[in-house]
């Protein structure tokens, strides 16, 4: 008889040889990778060995956790959270105005995340319903918690619904906000937070404005246009516009992880890991007594320390109602009336007003504008007793301005450079009379209209409905046939690394063969394949690749790489949309650029490009490089920038493409490499043809030759072609002849010459119209010098090249020997 121990271990043994054979079988307990599928569930007891960790990104920078923001030996509150691990700091929270307990699970289905109270039978948090189902769960070494179906295409990020924390490359949209926890153990949502505005971004309590990024002493202005998103990266806090416009920026120090974090006590930080800790390099508002309660309810705060105390005729109450109120009992601050309109009586005899002491200000009254000019004290404060929302005015004895505070009062503080003077707005104790707008009767009408309308209303929508799913029928049984395909071929050894983080969808070959009409137009070609225009049934316009210069790279290694790319996102980046593998062959799918490279628009017959449009492309390039250099995870060296791989999108969008294909390099390895030959004659650097290792500085060197083609709007190398005369002597006396001499042109060493001499001028493209001065060619010459120096370390970093671009540095000098070779 065999012992039961021994049953129990050849069936463990069992177990895990299935588990290792079946990458998509999930299950319960300890893992810690980074992708985890359908069918999983964790707690923190089930991780308890792991501290309630249950996912990881590839390189452990984050984990997914169930944690306790508070333990005591009675009572603890557990939560859902991304954490960076070294640090141990929470960078988003799911739950986190429902904390759960210890054994309350998290459950993964194919219809998303659920976390459900110890019973199980009430669902806490969830995810929304998606269209698709769920293939996996994967943690990004960014931070980004991400849901994608079985084609790998993201249903749900936690980057877009961030809580009151984001991280490097998180976009914060137009609408959106950090907001604050109420304490830093209790994870729920307090009353500060960080939104961004079309014009700025802006801190608000209870939805008044306190701080403006634009005030900071080192935030530049770069544009008026609308701001669209703000974000962090290595080096700035950044809002940009539509069309990926620098708007505003404040300048940060080098690092490759940052954080910004909107605090309970009402501050906004911006902190960098460095050394193992976090340093704070902006921290806003810097005066304590620009935080709106940081005394409590018309606390009045002394200082940049803030020294709380009350104004006279003023005293501080505690409990619920916290604060300062009126020493005279007979008097009451008054609630503001509610969204309806309902609260004190307007114009009522109840209404008084107390003056504040002179040289107090109001936290809000230097971002706001008044709502009256130049009328005296009587008028204002008619204006606020005729607004139940709001409870006092500061009026200026010399400019007439009027300003209300409404909705909710916050602190004072001490301002002796100006002349408005406060007045709150007090009722007596005595019952007031209540004013309520509706009228409680309901009338018979509305009993009858009521159902009418409600039965119109039903028939419409579902009228609207059937004439829509009539509309989206075919693509829909299409999308159906190729979930079936996929089904059919969910075996097949190619799939078992589509769950790769940051790998993009992955089209079927006869979507391709469709969206492009059999491969028909063809719009450009490289060292690494053909490109063609495709529209996919979205009547999305693409670009596919057809890769034909893998080279001895296999599958695996292209799907890494793939990954990566598709991981990647920056305004000056061309974003990689899917891929595609059919036996042998390998697609790219890419957004499509519509207006072509840069080659066609300098090179072609069309329209010159203006100046300003050449220094745009040239900024934009230089940034995308600087990402792919320095920002993004996995270092990335182009190898092959040219005009043909500079594409540009409307009226100012330019991206680079192409990036990726070549060799990935890590942060943390060395950042030389040798390599076989790449890029394009006439812009590889001459590192390439000697054993000397290929960096980041070969790009430079690349970049450099591109900006002397963008300011001279030629080729480096070209032909010129003159008429030249010769005489000879004859019989009848001399004589002269013409004929046609042509010579080889090469624009760099005449851009040397032309800089030995300053004669800047004589570099720019004679075709423009408009008047350019000798300052702005002479910075673009010197930059393009720099960067083409054969010393791969005298020439600067891509960043450095970005800031010389921006007047943030100046231009560097470059050295002449180092330029001789030219």
């Amino acid at each position: 008889m065999i012992p039961f121990a021994m049953v129990s271990l050849h069936f463990v043994n069992l177990f895990s040889l299935c588990f290792s054979l079946l990458p998509c079988l999930t299950v319960s307990g300890p893992i810690l990778k980074h992708t985890v599928f359908p069918n999983f569930t964790a707690s923190h007891l089930s991780f308890l060995d792991y501290n309630g960790d249950f996912l990881t990104s590839n390189n452990g920078t984050f984990t997914a956790s169930i944690r306790a923001s508070v333990v005591t030996s009675s009572f603890s509150t557990y939560y859902f959270s991304i954490i960076h691990k070294r640090s141990e700091t929470i960078i988003w929270t799911a739950n986190r105005d429902r904390p759960i307990s210890n054994s309350a699970e998290l459950r993964l289905t194919v219809n998303g995340i659920f976390i459900t109270d110890d019973s199980g039978k009430f669902t806490i948090w969830s995810t929304p319903p998606f269209d698709s189902p769920v293939g996996a769960l994967q943690l990004l070494e960014t931070g980004n918690l991400v849901l994608v179906d079985n084609r790998n295409a993201s249903l749900w990020e936690s980057f877009n619904y961030p809580t009151d924390t984001i991280v490097m490359g998180q976009h914060l949209l137009v609408g959106k906000s950090l907001v604050a926890s109420a304490a830093d153990a209790n994870f729920s949502m307090g009353n500060y937070r960080l939104s961004v505005s079309s014009e700025d971004l802006i801190m608000q309590w209870m939805g008044q404005t306190y701080w403006k990024m634009s005030m900071q002493a080192n935030a530049y202005k770069f544009s008026n246009n609308p701001v669209s998103y703000m974000e962090i990266n290595s080096t700035g806090l950044n809002l940009y516009g539509d069309d990926g416009t620098l708007v505003i920026q404040v300048l940060l120090n080098a690092s490759s992880l940052k954080i910004a974090k909107m605090r309970p006590e009402g501050r906004f930080t911006i902190m960098s890991f460095m050394r193992e800790e976090w340093v704070e390099e902006v921290v806003a508002p810097v005066e304590d007594c620009r935080i709106p309660m940081i005394c409590g309810k018309l606390g009045l705060c002394q200082t940049t320390r803030a020294v709380c105390s009350c104004p006279s005729e003023f005293y501080r109450s505690y409990g619920s109602n916290a604060g300062c109120v009126p020493a005279d009992n007979s008097l009451s601050l008054p609630a503001a009336c509610d969204s309806n309109g309902n609260g004190l009586e307007l114009n009522s005899t109840l209404v008084s007003y107390m003056k504040l002491d002179d040289g107090m200000s109001y936290f809000a009254n230097d971002l706001v504008d008044p709502v009256k000019h130049g009328v005296n004290v009587s008028i204002c404060q008619d204006i606020c007793s005729r607004n139940c929302y709001c409870l006092g005015i500061f009026h200026g004895n010399f400019s007439g301005s009027c300003y209300l505070l409404q909705n909710y009062l916050g602190s004072i503080y001490h301002r002796i450079d100006q002349d408005l003077i406060g007045y709150i707005k007090t009722s007596s104790t005595s019952s007031p009379k209540i004013s309520n707008k509706k009228d409680n009767s309901f009338p018979r009408t509305a009993m009858v209209l009521i159902p009418l309308f409600g039965f119109f209303l039903l028939v419409t929508i579902l009228i609207l409905t059937f004439l829509r799913l009539c509309k989206t029928r075919p693509s829909k049984v299409a999308v159906g046939r190729n979930l079936d395909r996929w089904s059919s071929s969910s075996s097949s050894p190619e799939l078992n690394i589509i769950t790769l983080p940051g790998l993009p969808i992955r089209f079927d070959f006869q979507e391709l063969i469709s969206a492009t009409e059999n491969f028909k137009t063809q719009i450009g070609s490289g060292g690494f394949g053909t490109v063609y225009r495709g529209t996919m049934p979205d009547e999305t316009v693409v670009a596919v690749k057809k890769i034909t210069n893998l080279g001895t790279r296999g599958k695996k290694e292209f799907l890494t790489e793939t990954a990566i790319i598709g991981s990647i996102r920056h305004v000056n980046l061309v974003r990689l949309k899917g891929f595609c593998i059919q036996g042998q062959l390998r697609f790219l799918v890419y957004e499509y650029m519509n207006k072509g490279s840069l080659e066609r628009l300098l090179f072609g017959t069309g329209p010159v490009l203006k100046w300003q449009e050449r220094l745009n492309i040239a900024l934009g390039t230089a940034k995308g490089l600087a990402y792919l250099h320095r920002e993004c995870h996995h270092k990335i060296i182009h190898c092959d920038i040219k005009p043909d791989n500079i594409l540009l999108h409307g009226e100012r969008s330019v991206k680079i493409s192409d990036f990726g294909l070549s060799k990935l390099l890590d942060h943390q390895k060395s950042s030389k490499l040798l390599t076989t030959m790449r890029g394009t004659r006439g812009y590889i650097a001459p590192e390439w043809l000697t054993s000397y290792g290929i960096t980041d500085k070969s790009d430079v060197y690349s970049f450099g030759m591109v900006l002397l083609e963008i300011v001279n709007g030629r080729r480096n190398w070209s032909l010129l072609t003159q008429t030249s005369e010769t005489s000879k002597s004859g019989s009848n006396g001399p004589s002269s002849s013409s004929s046609l001499e042509t010579r080889s042109i090469f624009f760099p060493a005449m851009a040397l010459k032309m800089h030995k001499q300053k004669r800047y001028l004589e570099l720019v493209d004679q075709r423009l119209e408009e008047k350019v001065t000798s300052e702005e060619v002479e910075k673009l010459v010197r930059v393009a010098l720099c960067c083409v120096q054969i010393v791969p370390e005298l020439r600067p970093t891509m960043a450095e090249v970005v800031s010389m671009l921006e007047n943030r540095l100046p231009p560097g000098e470059p050295m002449v020997d180092a330029l001789n070779f030219l």
